[in-house]
């Protein structure tokens, strides 16, 4: 039998490999997808699911159906840890899988270790996306019985859209609410466009949001939040969007990691040590530099991915290097139509900043969307 192509993850890093899934099976090789959902949701349109401008069809690709439908084996089930010695993948359920090269796109989980917040029912961490329409319809449940106090614990991008798209959510529903936004030490802190930073505390203003900077969330209940600074706020639901980390697969397999605990890859994507394993998105730790996990980066490690996988399966051809470029557009989902784009200096804030980013978005999803995922 032919060799053995793993990826694990459906993640932004792994679409242009699925699509492409034909390459491999069609060359008398094995293909296993393993993915804890048959769906893989954009989370670039995740604030705009939240306030019901997108519905999840809008943003899901059917990694199931883009596996199958190309000659691959979809495997619903998560990677526990990783054999490298013996080249075995052991999993939540089921017998261990072998592979002969491996692909990680695991992404990432948020960043927050309170004891009580991950058990709270008022608490939704935006990642997995999927929590972010099970918070739309607490929102939506809760509103029957009166005003509410919404909070959102973040300060970057994910914090800032979610914050003004709940507010769009409220007026969508004819209710009224509170909403406080917890950036930390200030608003986007991790960028140093002072501009961009003006202009969206303007639209937040805008927007009737309340930014409590200079605290962050230490620990949450069902109905209240405590903050760093001792003081408690009064919540009735919670979006946890406080940065994000990798799994501990990596860590606990004793493959090479970064500071953060990400798979450490070089600058062909593939693992120190390991030229059997390869990884992308938010899961890994560039070597070369630290990279900002932000989705440009899975997106444009696409075409690098699929080619190396090609070599290494096939020991033909050169493997390709990726550069991460410096400069990268970014558009923020402020609401009720109307965003925020900035991009090497340049500020300008109006509906036609979200019209662009809509365009870009659908058009990203209609290039993955083959496999019925709009039905």
């Amino acid at each position: 039998m032919g060799k053995q192509l793993v990826l694990v993850g459906g993640g932004h890093a792994h679409l242009t490999i699925l699509t492409h899934l034909d390459r491999f099976t069609g060359g008398g090789w094995r293909a296993t997808v393993i993915s804890r959902s048959a769906y893989h949701y954009y989370s670039g349109m995740g604030p705009g699911l939240l306030s019901g401008v997108y519905a999840p069809r809008d943003l899901r690709f059917h990694i199931r159906r883009m596996t199958e439908d190309r000659g691959g084996q979809f495997i619903e089930d998560g990677v526990t840890r990783v054999d490298p010695g013996a080249r075995l993948l052991y999993r939540r359920r089921g017998a261990p899988i072998a592979y002969d090269v491996v692909s990680f796109n695991t992404g990432s989980s948020v960043d927050f270790d309170a004891a009580h917040c991950r058990h709270a029912r008022s608490v939704f961490p935006v990642k997995p996306i999927e929590n972010l329409l099970a918070a739309r319809e607490a929102v939506r449940r809760r509103l029957k019985s009166g005003p509410l106090t919404l909070c959102v614990a973040g300060g970057g991008p994910a914090g800032i859209e979610l914050s003004a798209n709940l507010r769009s959510l409220i007026r969508r529903e004819g209710g009224q609410a509170k909403i406080v936004l917890l950036p930390g030490s200030r608003l986007l802190s991790h960028l140093s466009g002072h501009r961009l930073r003006a202009c969206v505390e303007r639209e937040l203003r805008r927007q009737e949001i309340t930014v409590m900077a200079g605290v962050r969330l230490a620990d949450m209940d069902d109905r209240s939040a405590t903050l760093s600074d001792g003081s408690t706020l009064s919540v009735d639901l919670l979006l946890l969007a406080t940065g994000t980390r990798p799994s501990r697969i990596f860590q606990d397999s004793g493959l090479p990691v970064g500071d953060d605990g990400g798979l450490l890859v070089d600058d062909t994507l593939r693992a120190a040590g390991h030229p059997e394993i390869f990884g992308g998105g938010d899961c890994i730790a560039f070597g070369p530099r630290p990279l900002p996990r932000v989705g440009v980066h899975a997106v444009r490690q696409n075409p690098v991915l699929l080619n190396n996988l090609t070599v290494a399966l096939t020991g033909r051809g050169s493997l390709q290097k990726y550069t991460p470029q410096r400069v990268f557009l970014l558009i923020l989902n402020m609401g009720d139509g109307r965003g925020v784009f900035f991009r090497n200096g340049v500020v300008w804030a109006g509906k036609s900043a979200f019209r662009l980013k809509d365009w870009i978005d659908r058009g990203f999803m209609k290039k993955f969307q083959v496999s019925g995922e709009t039905g």
